[in-house]
């Protein structure tokens, strides 16, 4: 039974792995492959992690899967909008479709670098 649920667990892991790299190359623009990688890929190792705890039993294993998990939920998203509100404040172009809303796009003033919200 436990074999069943390692499968399956490292099955969707490695998926989401693939969908991650594979959004890499289908998405059209900076913005879209930076969420794509970062939610896809956190999923996948997450679930790889989970799956080396189940296989190895040992409480310091498992101690240091969940601190990983953790640390790689909590400093992912972080460090992804980061990465974005760089690029976006470094004009990297975004996709021709992509809605914009113009209350919340508005250029920032002279003399504001981080803008009113910050």
């Amino acid at each position: 039974m436990i074999d069943i649920l390692l499968m399956i667990l490292s099955t969707i892991g490695a998926l989401a792995i693939l969908i991650a790299s594979i959004g890499v190359l289908r998405m059209p623009d900076f913005y879209l492959r930076l969420s794509v990688t970062v939610k896809a890929s956190t999923l996948g190792v997450g679930l790889l992690l989970i799956c080396a705890a189940i296989i190895f039993p040992d409480v310091s294993v498992t101690t240091k899967v969940i601190a990983i998990i953790f640390f790689l939920v909590l400093t992912a998203p972080i460090a992804a909008h980061m990465i974005g509100r760089v690029a976006y404040r470094t004009g990297v172009l975004r996709w021709k479709d992509t809605y914009v809303d113009k209350e919340v796009d508005e250029p920032l003033p002279d003399g504001d670098k981080d803008g009113p919200n910050t």
